[in-house]
């Protein structure tokens, strides 16, 4: 297949395009900068502008949507103009060039309404009661993608690959790491909320195995993680030890957490910092709840499962970061 990958400059994006390639797929992109895939065909610009997406989209036979405003902070007509108004934007630029599959790629923060989420599926995305501008805005978008659902014989399957993290990744690894550094990585209630994560390279195996299987699977969502839940706490010091730096130790109560987040939005309202902020109350949310999903029925439907366990993922994270070896 002719298959164009949004958002493929971005750490996910990039995985997924290159096993795209790697499967034998022509892959065009479609993103800001260059993407770095080495065999796609880069087309710059953003998902908001018409004609840039209307060029990209011509002659594809599959989409798979990745562009997204991914922060804890900023503008909410920034996250709708380029998570909503952009994804319907790309949907109905696919739709009139006759694009048969379609894969959003969304999050499981889509369904998340600040309790537990233990042994759930895709429960419905819902943008009245997701935490903060980029869940809101991306529920919203999950839910446009899955209402064309064969229109014009377009088939779309939704994939909420949970925390993905890897060498190489700025979004998560990193942060934590240069915060446990400065001695600024608080556990949240000890650190004991198990969580799921994803791997990189399962995450964009499993990517595309959604656009494989979207003949079967179309019309529905599907959360997708390792299958490995663990303690928050243990994750985070697994990759504190990886890059060689101490792990966290210090536990606040959630609670406080909470308060410090709201604190600290108010803040970024008034003065927004040049990073992420370190705390937000979906951020404490995250960090004190948890979060883990039945992945019977995503293994089932994509015929997928992860190749990389969290052990051998920090393994290679250890390596990257040249405290660990072959």
């Amino acid at each position: 297949m002719t298959v164009l990958v949004t958002g493929a400059s971005g750490y996910l994006g990039r995985a997924v395009a290159a096993e795209l390639l790697a499967a034998g797929h022509d892959v065009r992109t479609l993103q800001r900068r260059p993407s770095g895939a080495a065999g796609a065909v880069d087309t710059l610009g953003s998902v908001t502008d018409r004609a840039t997406v209307e060029r990209a989209v011509g002659g594809a036979d599959a989409v798979v949507h990745l562009a997204a405003k991914v922060s804890l902070a900023g503008e909410a007509a920034e996250f709708r103009a380029i998570n909503v108004d952009g994804t319907r934007t790309l949907l109905d630029a696919a739709e009139r060039a006759g694009v048969t599959r379609f894969v959003q790629v969304s999050s499981p923060s889509v369904a998340h309404a600040g309790a537990a989420l233990a042994g759930v599926g895709a429960e419905p995305a819902s943008p009245e009661h997701a935490r903060g501008e980029y869940a809101r805005t991306k529920a919203e978008a999950e839910l446009l993608a899955l209402a064309r659902d064969g229109v014009s014989g377009m088939r779309v399957v939704a994939v909420r690959p949970h925390l993905v993290w890897g060498p190489g990744d700025t979004q998560l690894v990193e942060r934590i790491v240069e915060r446990a550094r400065r001695g600024t990585l608080p556990l949240l209630n000890g650190g004991t909320a198990l969580i799921d994560t994803t791997y990189v390279d399962n995450a964009a195996t499993g990517i595309v195995a959604a656009l494989h299987r979207a003949d079967m699977a179309h019309g529905n969502a599907y959360v997708l993680t390792n299958g490995e839940p663990r303690p928050v706490g243990d994750l985070l010091g697994g990759i504190c030890r990886a890059a060689g730096v101490p792990a966290p130790r210090v536990s606040v109560p959630a609670a406080l957490g909470r308060i410090a987040g709201a604190a600290v939005e108010w803040v970024w309202t008034v003065r927004p910092g040049v990073d992420e902020p370190p705390m937000t109350r979906f951020l404490a949310e995250q960090l004190s709840t948890a979060h883990w999903f039945d992945q019977r029925s995503t293994r089932r439907d994509l015929d997928w499962a992860p190749t990389v366990s969290i052990d051998e993922g920090l393994r290679r994270l250890a390596k990257h970061y040249g405290t660990g070896s072959d």
